[in-house]
């Protein structure tokens, strides 16, 4: 159907001021829908605290207020504007949870304001943790054995019963990031975690659960339309099992350790949800799998464009913040052009034949006494994404981009730390382990060994060990790169994402040296295209990535 006609002006609520968990990601999206909308010939009216945003630039949208993003600044816009609907979907947590409340005060019904795209409906039964679980329960979808608490007395009881399966895992309502949640081990924990988790939850109610530690985690990202057409835009595996916040996890998209089967598992209980649920524009389904047999549980489930969407749709070329804009006042897939490709349309699934890697970016280099550790509640200030044609080189893109002073695995200080402190490293998460696990492998260690201090899956426990070994063949072979045979050596360290500066440092050249040798081998690197489509259609706005392979696309 084409779009709604009774919808001219559209309020679009951002997300405030850049916190942990809620960042440049929502201001991505946000420019996306303004543009989006606004192509449709619908006037936008947008509100926004932070005015350090591309969304806020008065080019984005016929209105801007830069007002806070509360309750009665938002009555007073409305009521000056009147427009006929409100998009509660692209302002990440702080825009749903305004938009719910704006709803439920009765405050939009008063000014004739529709709630765009995803119903209220949706919103409370994805974010309302006892309703969640309810409604999983119903349509045969299993969930880890939890409890809902909105009561300190409740809490007490449940710390007090036995047979609890510890560890268990807080996950507070109505939150970001994981704000207010945690992993308890003790009783005393519980206690003091969820007391937090309830202080900080707009609805002070926390769920208790199982926690699946050591089990994979992985995200689907899909979109639905009003007609119930759905698609998976990109899945995305965590390199860190469960225990760690997505946020605060290595990312590696489209997933790479899952079989077949477990792969239209996952997608197909995914589908499953967003359409119980309702959901109308993009959503993100977050699952745990165990990796010993085919079991698996939804962990949740964010009812709007999240941080994962922006990453998903970097890592796609999939616009999604602008199609869950355009379905938001009434088109639906199969009507909205892929810009990308100017042949296929939003319905068409992308596909990817590159591999994409996000690391985050902590702090800790600022707050030197901080607790490094990461678990459940989200500490990255930052992310980096890379792609390339193999995990290894876009695992060394991404962390040559992080700025930490590391060009690849090749740690400042890991050479010091105690056989004892790896292996701490590697049980306790931290932002350091991805290189304890290299300086592991440097030590002898089996992928065995580490698989069962860590948890991470051995596939990419082999990849982290060719990186090493490819260190120890520059090493133990920098003769070579003055003969004839330099070419293999040179090409393959290259594939591998290893820098000049690197190749430089293991060989004891310099780098402007290897840069030369390189190009007299004809060794360059060569540009890929990221198109959606995986080059089956010709596409009119691609964007490009370096790599070292045959040719140039």
């Amino acid at each position: 159907m084409p779009k709604n006609p009774d919808i001219k002006k559209v309020m679009v609520i951002g997300s405030g001021p850049i916190v942990i968990g809620q960042a440049a990601e929502f201001d991505y999206a946000g420019a996306q829908a303004c543009r989006a909308l606004r192509e449709e010939g619908v006037s936008v009216v947008l509100v926004n605290s932070n005015p350090a945003t591309i969304m806020t630039d008065i080019e984005m949208a016929d209105r801007v207020y830069i007002e806070p993003l509360s309750v009665p600044f938002l009555t007073k816009i409305i009521a000056r504007e009147r427009p006929d609907g409100l998009v509660p979907t692209l302002g990440g947590q702080t825009g749903l949870n305004l938009a719910t409340e704006l709803a439920t005060r009765g405050i939009l019904d008063d000014y004739n304001v529709k709630l765009l795209g995803t119903p209220l409906r949706a919103i409370t039964r994805a974010e309302d943790r006892e309703r969640f679980r309810k409604l999983m329960r119903e349509i045969g979808e299993p969930v880890p054995e939890s409890w809902i608490i909105e009561k300190d007395g409740e809490l007490l009881d449940l710390s007090r019963q036995e047979g609890l399966p510890w560890p268990l895992i807080v996950r507070p309502a109505y939150t970001l990031g994981g704000t207010g949640g945690g992993v308890a081990h003790t009783p005393e924990e519980l206690l003091e975690i969820g007391q937090r988790g309830m202080r900080l939850s707009p609805r002070h109610q926390v769920m208790v659960e199982r926690c699946l530690v050591g089990w994979k985690e992985v995200e689907y990202e899909v979109m639905r339309d009003a007609n119930d057409t759905c698609i998976t835009i990109c899945n995305m595996e965590n390199f860190d099992p469960m225990g760690v916040h997505t946020g605060d996890s290595i990312v590696v998209a489209p997933s790479q350790t899952l079989s077949d089967k477990e792969y239209q598992m996952l997608r197909t209980a995914s589908l499953k949800i967003i359409r119980a649920l309702g959901i109308e524009g993009g959503c993100n389904v977050q699952l745990a799998l165990d990796p010993k047999s085919f079991s698996y549980y939804i962990i949740e489930v964010n009812p709007r464009v999240s941080r994962s969407s922006a990453l998903a749709s970097k890592a796609t070329g999939y616009p999604i913040a602008r199609v869950a804009a355009k379905i938001a006042i009434g088109l639906h897939l199969d009507e909205i052009e892929n810009k990308v490709t100017g042949k296929t349309l939003a319905c068409f699934e992308p596909a990817l034949d590159y591999c994409v890697v996000k690391i985050p970016r902590w702090p800790f280099d600022k707050f030197t006494s901080a607790d490094r550790r990461i678990t459940t509640q989200m500490k990255a200030t930052g992310e980096v994404m890379a792609m390339d044609r193999t995990f290894e080189s876009a695992l060394m893109k991404a962390v040559r981009s992080l700025e930490i002073g590391a060009h690849s695995l090749r740690y400042k200080g890991a050479s010091l730390w105690s056989d004892m402190q790896i292996e701490q490293l590697l049980t306790d998460p931290t932002d350091e382990r991805l290189f304890a696990v290299a300086e592991a492998f440097r030590r002898g260690l089996m992928v065995e060994e580490i698989a069962q201090l860590s948890n991470i899956d051995p596939w990419f426990l082999v990849k982290i060990r060719n990186i090493v070994l490819m260190e120890k063949r520059l090493s133990e072979n920098a003769a070579l790169l003055d003969t004839d045979e330099a070419a293999g050596l040179l090409d393959e360290a290259k594939r591998l994402g290893f820098p000049d500066r690197t190749i430089a440092d293991l060989t004891g050249k310099t780098e402007l040296w290897v840069r030369v040798r390189r190009k007299e081998l004809g060794i360059v690197p060569v540009y890929k295209i990221v198109d959606t489509c995986a080059a089956e259609f010709e596409a009119q706005t691609p964007y490009f990535y370096s790599s070292h392979d045959q040719e140039s696309e």
